[in-house]
């Protein structure tokens, strides 16, 4: 779809952001100006809250700095959780599904990470990427030999790689095979998530709107993933990172900058505190290369 200003609502309330690849550096960290943005969404009376393909628990240290007090969304919202990580809803793969997933991601030899209630189970703790979502989530993995029972109870099974465009078509090959039986998107390009099919970021978009009481005409989203391309959809206002696929761009209304260019910082002053959002609106289209 082709934006244009009559595609964006006029008011915004509401803030919904993306975690990794959109809040944070590539490094994890949560720089100056961003927290000063969400601050300034707070001061203006601009609710703020994020959703991400973490983890719940993994994403606790933010909700500190970012003055956080609306409902947390982690496995791409598979997990609704209030402040304290009381779980409010929760949606789990089926066994079957699950151990479907981890049988095809096994057989192209992909790494397959599960994450079932507080645990993330591993099967090699030197695997690509192990350490990286350690330092990320901040908590260790548990090692097991096989995943067994856990997949009674999984909330998302990742695939893993280091082979982008081999990743990339497992996520073709998996959506196909699972169909209707799950969601299965990229969160980042060496991450495949397979959550159950409610748990995506369009599903958990509307559910924070009810929670919030705020009309999905007035929250406006940001982020860089395919799995946030559901949100876009659902939204008032949708901004893709400078760094997401082109894809993911064109689904957008605006493209700020990437996340080591304060592009979240950046996208609130612009496009959501912006006094007059419809003269951005052109000035985007245009620079952005969109008629």
């Amino acid at each position: 779809m082709t934006p244009s200003p009559r595609n964006v609502s006029p008011k915004i309330s509401t803030l919904v952001s993306d975690v990794d690849g959109t809040l944070v550096t590539d490094d994890k960290v949560l720089t100056a100006r961003t927290q000063a943005a969400v601050a300034k969404l707070h001061a203006c009376g601009i609710k703020f809250a994020i959703i991400s393909s973490r983890p719940p628990r993994g994403l606790g240290m933010l909700l500190r700095p970012l003055g956080i007090t609306t409902p947390v969304c982690g496995f791409n919202g598979g997990v609704i959780a209030t402040r304290d990580l009381t779980v409010i809803t929760e949606r789990l793969l089926s066994p079957e599904v699950a151990r479907c997933a981890v049988s095809l991601l096994d057989a192209h030899n992909v790494q397959v990470w599960v994450f079932s209630g507080q645990d993330w189970l591993v099967r090699d703790c030197d695997e690509p990427y192990v350490r990286f979502e350690e330092r990320t989530v901040g908590f260790q993995p548990t090692l097991v030999d096989n995943f067994g029972q856990s997949l009674d109870a999984a909330n998302k099974i990742v695939g893993v790689s280091k082979e982008f465009e081999f990743l990339a078509q497992r996520e073709r090959d998996v959506r196909a095979a699972l169909a209707d039986q799950a969601t299965v998107a990229r969160s980042q390009s060496y991450y495949l998530d397979i959550t159950h099919p409610l748990a995506n970021k369009g599903v958990a978009l509307s559910e924070i709107a009810r929670l919030l009481g705020v009309p999905l005409a007035e929250i406006a989203v940001i982020g860089d993933g395919g799995n946030d391309v559901a949100m876009f959809e659902r939204s008032g206002l949708s901004i893709a990172m400078d760094n997401a696929s082109p894809a993911v761009q064109r689904a957008a209304n605006f493209v700020t900058d990437s996340n080591h260019d304060d592009g979240f910082a950046n996208a609130v002053e612009r496009f959501i505190l912006s006094s007059d959002r419809s003269n951005v609106q052109v000035a985007s289209v245009h620079a952005t290369g969109r008629a």
